[in-house]
């Protein structure tokens, strides 16, 4: 069986059908010749014949020698491309270089940001010209006997761009022959090739470009790229092409964009790097296909798991292949932004070496490393936008956050480079977190603007998560739930081991630890664990001995299978919306004893957040924002409760493996879950309240209380919790924890001065109507997203359920018909007022909705 690629079979394909389209047919004898064939060129195209080299390329041209050459004469630009380059992949990624003044929005339009990223080849059309062709790979056939021939029929490549030849050259050394193009228009124009992609434009609200704003700035070639700088005016979004722009437009700045891109043209590997194929069990992004061969009687979705291309120099592979740690022949390596401020840029550095010891588990050492990027002086050719070169940019954005993405070979997803965004307020963001989980315990985070050591280790945590993103991990939300809750309190084991096995976990810091542990920082930061690496030396173990991905299959499944025995190995996806060990933000293997630590230590920063958030000569904008962090991190620990109840839990296996995939959160659990949130949440978490804080911030406590109350009823009164409840009925009967015993314990709970015959206050009043509202705004069976306030949560009720047709409906009806029948019970003997208003107004709402009126 011969394996190609598709790509090529297109190329000649589509090649030889131009040709023939094109040729022109020979004329009768005695007559007038026969009419060119539908679609051949204009006279004017097909006439216009290349030029002596010497005649295009001049004594005047300015010529830059590298992956091919590139000509400025006077103000045209061509391209000289070797015949070895035509039909090459080349990986084509724009960036920001310089952003215009007021273009960014939200997490985009920063300078350093990625635009378009697409592969093009060049290749030789009929009538001396060059077609520029755009490659997807995403469909494949890999069998010429199979359905190959039939996927190349049906994926012809685009054709983007069409060039007239200028001139053919040839090397006086190598004897190897040329085609030089003209590329000034396609450079000096707008397209979605070099530029903009068509999603970028249209979220930054770009129009159309103004070509007479607009200019080809440089065009530069190196070793195995072209780097093409422009700078670009775009009319703001919705203007035509050629209307006048309005100067007078919103913000009174100008109706135009203008700013400078990068388009970096790399030459991807002739061969393709070998790929790993994705293992479920192993959380790394991926590159997905559709091949049409695998699957003798179907089709197969390859998935290839995204990561750099490791491997030992040729002099170091006996090393390698005897257990020794050699250097690769290619490391990974970071350069620091130059913008970067210089006190944060030894932590970023740090925190990119920080993986040295997990790819060590690899068999690689010094495989990853950061770097100052080198001054003009010491490298002039050295630049950010370059895509040989991987970084941390520095953005002086308002955006609280950070992130890193990475550019890779479609063909294998092998990892090229990434410009890892480093917005300048996430320092806020981690001043807030680390605040809000630590001041109990950390007397240095109890104040607005920390010491520079404190956050340049914040900073380091960051970076090395961001970066673990770029070597192909993704998150691991259920790292942390392999670790007992006692453990986080015991200050030596977790000092020696960190509150979590994975830093690609959304753990944050360690809240369960207590004052009276006397826990140190080290035990209270994440950092790289056992997970990251053991995921490190899944995707980076080099296997030579294997020449195929397919053969390295079931020698990694057996060797996952065998680390898996080790619990802190385990990956939880993030996912996943069922399975409650699969959280971001929480900490330990038992939500409700870790969420009661915590709420432990919110209880200690409430009463000092005064003094604790006071600046000279400030308002108290500081107190108002670390108040509501502190409701937030509440509302955290609330949703890592409730989603025990009517839970999932989901652990991937190969078919070689004993045990189920999934099952459901037993009875106790979620038991104890209802409890828990009946004590401290739906009894009034009075320590919330504290008018000494809103007589200063003006918040209004009976909203904070509603907001956390009303998610969380909203989360387990909803069809899809009660759906899965039903599945767990369905599936285990008694041992379930059924949708009729959750609203029965949710209605005692929240009506427990019905049943004592109290008199109910103003913030439990509250919580009874919303629980009321919460059922009747379900029983029509309505299909709008319930977006779940500061968890970050939204459920969708899908359009597609009749609620009518589930049980669902009936336990909702008889759930409102019991709570009117004991209202109408308690009527009698309610004393307070207040009480009886609302107790009528419940039974009036009961009323109507069961009537249908």
């Amino acid at each position: 069986m011969k394996n190609v690629t598709l790509a090529s079979l297109l190329l000649a394909g589509s090649l030889t059908a131009g040709l023939a389209q094109n040729r022109p047919t020979v004329p009768a004898s005695g007559g007038a010749p026969t009419q060119l064939p539908t679609g051949a060129p204009p006279m004017a195209q097909r006439a216009a014949m290349p030029k002596p080299y010497k005649e295009v390329i001049t004594d005047k041209a300015k010529t830059d020698e590298g992956l091919f050459k590139v000509h400025m004469v006077d103000d045209k630009w061509y391209f000289e491309l070797p015949d070895s380059l035509l039909n090459r992949d080349i990986l084509v990624v724009t960036r920001i270089s310089k952003s215009a003044a007021g273009l960014s929005n939200g997490f985009s339009g920063y300078a350093g940001d990625i635009v378009n990223n697409n592969v093009i080849r060049f290749e030789k059309g009929p009538n001396n010209r060059v077609f520029l062709r755009r490659v997807s790979f995403d469909q494949r056939g890999t069998d010429e006997n199979g359905m190959y021939k039939a996927v190349v029929n049906s994926n012809i490549q685009p054709i983007m761009q069409t060039f007239s030849v200028s001139a053919f050259g040839r090397d006086s050394v190598t004897n190897t022959r040329s085609t030089v193009i003209d590329m000034t228009e396609f450079v000096a124009g707008d397209n979605d090739v070099l530029f903009f992609s068509t999603g970028s434009k249209s979220s930054l609200q770009l129009g159309a470009v103004q070509a007479d704003k607009s200019y080809i700035n440089t065009i530069k070639s190196y070793p195995i790229n072209i780097e093409v700088k422009t700078v670009k005016t775009y009319t703001r979004g919705g203007a035509a092409p050629g209307a006048q722009a309005n100067p007078f437009s919103a913000q009174g700045r100008s109706g135009n964009f203008t700013l400078e891109l990068n388009s970096s043209m790399l030459l991807l590997p002739k061969v393709p790097a070998k790929p790993r194929y994705f293992d479920p069990r192993v959380g790394f992004f991926t590159r997905r296909y559709t091949d049409f061969d695998a699957n003798p009687q179907g089709v197969k979705e390859i998935e290839m798991a995204v990561r750099w291309k490791l491997e030992p120099k040729d002099e170091d592979i006996e090393k390698y292949k005897r257990g020794e740690l050699v250097e690769p022949k290619n490391p990974i390596i970071y350069y620091i932004d130059p913008a970067t401020p210089k006190k944060w840029v030894n932590y970023l550095i740090q925190g990119v070496n920080d993986w040295q010891a997990a790819f060590e588990k690899a068999g690689f050492k010094n495989a990853i490393m950061g770097k100052m990027a080198p001054t003009p002086q010491e490298d002039s050719t050295w630049s950010l936008e370059d895509a040989r070169f991987s970084a941390i940019v520095y953005k002086p954005s308002e955006v609280a956050n950070a992130s890193g993405p990475n550019v890779h070979d479609p063909r294998s997803g092998q990892i090229l480079e990434s410009h890892i965004n480093w917005y300048h307020n996430v320092m806020s963001l981690l001043r807030n977190w680390y605040f809000i989980q630590t001041a109990a315990v950390d007397p240095g985070s109890r104040t607005m603007v920390f010491e520079d050591a404190l956050m340049g280790e914040l900073i380091r945590f960051v970076s090395s998560h961001e970066v673990g993103h770029t070597l192909g991990l993704r998150h691991n939300y259920g790292s942390s739930s392999t670790v007992p809750v006692d453990s986080l309190r015991n200050k030596k084991w977790v000092e020696a081991n960190g509150h979590t096995p994975s830093i690609m976990d959304y753990a944050r810091f360690n809240y369960v630890a207590q004052p009276e542990d006397n826990i140190t920082r080290i035990g209270l930061f994440p950092r790289i664990g056992d997970y990251d690496k053991w995921a490190i030396e899944w995707g980076y173990r080099w296997m030579p001995e294997y020449k195929t991905a397919e053969a390295e299959v079931p020698v990694l499944q057996k060797l996952t299978t065998e680390r898996l025995k080790n619990k802190r190995n385990w990956f939880g996806t993030e996912t996943n919306p069922d399975d409650p060990r699969s959280q971001n933000e929480d900490l330990g293997n038992d939500a409700m004893k870790a969420s009661g630590y915590g709420i432990k230590n919110l209880q200690r920063i409430v009463p000092n957040l005064i003094n604790w958030t006071k600046q000279p000569n400030e308002s108290y904008e500081g107190l108002d924002e670390m108040y509501n962090q502190v409701q937030t991190q509440f509302g955290r620990y609330m949703g890592h409760v409730a989603k025990n109840i009517g839970g999932i839990y989901e652990t991937p296996k190969m078919s070689e493996q004993d045990g189920a995939v999934y099952e459901f959160t037993p009875k106790s659990v979620q038991k104890e879950a209802m409890s828990f949130l009946n004590q401290q949440l739906f009894t009034t978490p009075t320590w919330l309240i504290n008018n000494d804080i809103f007589s200063r911030t003006g918040i209004s406590p009976q909203v904070v209380i509603a907001n956390r109350q009303e998610s969380i009823l909203n989360r387990i009164i909803s069809s899809s919790t009660m759906t899965k409840l039903f599945e767990a009925e369905a599936a285990i009967g008694n041992n379930a924890y059924k949708a009729t015993e959750v609203m029965d314990d949710l209605r005692r709970a929240i009506f427990s001065e019905v049943y004592a015959k109290k008199a109910t206050d103003v913030y439990r009043r509250n919580l009874q109507k919303m629980f009321v509202e919460r059922i009747i705004t379900l029983l029509p069976g309505g299909a709008s997203p319930l977006s779940i306030g500061g968890l970050g949560i939204t459920l969708q009720i899908s359009p597609s359920l009749n609620i009518k047709n589930t049980d669902a409906y009936s336990i909702l009806k008889g759930t409102l018909r019991t709570l009117r029948n004991d209202i109408k019970a308690a009527l009698p003997l309610t004393t307070d007022n207040m009480t009886k208003l609302h107790l009528q107004d419940l039974s009036d709402r009961i009323t109507d909705v069961l009537e249908n009126k």
